[in-house]
Order: structure tokens, then C-alpha cells, then sequence
């Protein structure tokens, strides 16, 4: 017999599944619209031509709107890691921080190995950063607000125990 009465239940984690991916939707938002604005800035005010000349570099001819959307695209992919390590990793905001911190460095250090003037790199490289920094810092906070606890079943009823955890007697070897 088990050493925890038959009523006592025990907390899980979980998460939240609309909740997150409503903050993801809302996260994709800002994302396209920090793109915009960084170019914009870009653009507008440093009359830098980022993203806009044609020619040279994988990104020479893409547009506001292409941008604003694979950064919305970057927020829900980046939702999506969030809910799979949430429920299937023990320190899901660990990994996530360390995934983000390497995919950020990647969008920072791949527009500086274009073939474009040096003020369209480094803009490129600034937005991206922020972009980044954006992305991770939002999912990270709001997947923490749609972590719940699931009230499961008791110890002795677990599909899987520690291996210090009391449990029912094995039949296996009684014979």
C-alpha cells in the first residue's frame, strides 16, 4: 500500500494552449510593425536603402511588406518552439532563450556578409536585433503567463514515478 492517501492529487505543469498562441498572434503583430518602423527609420530619416537596391545579396530586392511579414512569421515559429519545449522539455525558458539568443545572432551577422554599402548592413543587422530581441523577450514573458498547473492523478496512479517515490508492491517477481 502506498504511503499517500487516495485523494491526495498532485500538481503538473502545463500550459495554456490559447492563451500562448493568442499572445503569439499579438506577438506577430508588433514583430511586422517593428519591421516597418526600423525601415522606415532606416529609410526616412538615415536615408539609408535597406532591403531596397536591386542587385547583389539574397535580400536585394525585398520590400517592407515581405519583411513585416517573415517577422510575423518569426513570432509564430517562435511560439510554436515555446508551446513544444513548454511540454516537452524540463527547462523550457533555458532552451528557448539559448535558441533565440543563436537565431538573433545569425540575423544580426547575415546581412554584414552582404555585398551592399556598409550603412544597409549595419541598418539591416539593427533591425534584426531588435527584432530579435522583441520576439524573444515577448514570447518569454507571456508563455510564462499561460503556464498553469493541471491537477493530475495521485502518486501511486502515475504512469511514471521517481524512483525514490513510494508505489505499489510489484507482482512481477511474487510468485
Amino acid at each position: 500500500m502506498s504511503d499517500y492517501p487516495r485523494n491526495t492529487r498532485q500538481d503538473r505543469p502545463g500550459v495554456d494552449a490559447a492563451r500562448l498562441w493568442a499572445g503569439g498572434v499579438a506577438t506577430a503583430v508588433v514583430a511586422a510593425l517593428i519591421a516597418i518602423v526600423g525601415l522606415l527609420i532606416a529609410r526616412g530619416i538615415f536615408a539609408v536603402e535597406v532591403l531596397a537596391p536591386k542587385g547583389d545579396g539574397i535580400w536585394g530586392n525585398a520590400n517592407t511588406t515581405t519583411y513585416a511579414v517573415v517577422a510575423a512569421i518569426a513570432a509564430l515559429l517562435a511560439t510554436g518552439l515555446m508551446h513544444l519545449l513548454s511540454v516537452a522539455t524540463p527547462a523550457p525558458g533555458q532552451f528557448f532563450g539559448w535558441i533565440m539568443v543563436l537565431v538573433t545572432a545569425i540575423a544580426v551577422v547575415l546581412p554584414l556578409t552582404l555585398t551592399v554599402n556598409i550603412s544597409a548592413k549595419v541598418a539591416t543587422a539593427l533591425i534584426n536585433l531588435v527584432l530579435g530581441l522583441a520576439i524573444a523577450v515577448i514570447v518569454s514573458s507571456m508563455a510564462a503567463s499561460a503556464r498553469t498547473r493541471y491537477r493530475g492523478t495521485s502518486p501511486d496512479q502515475a504512469p511514471t514515478r521517481r524512483w525514490d517515490q513510494p508505489g505499489p508492491p510489484s507482482s512481477y517477481y511474487d510468485s
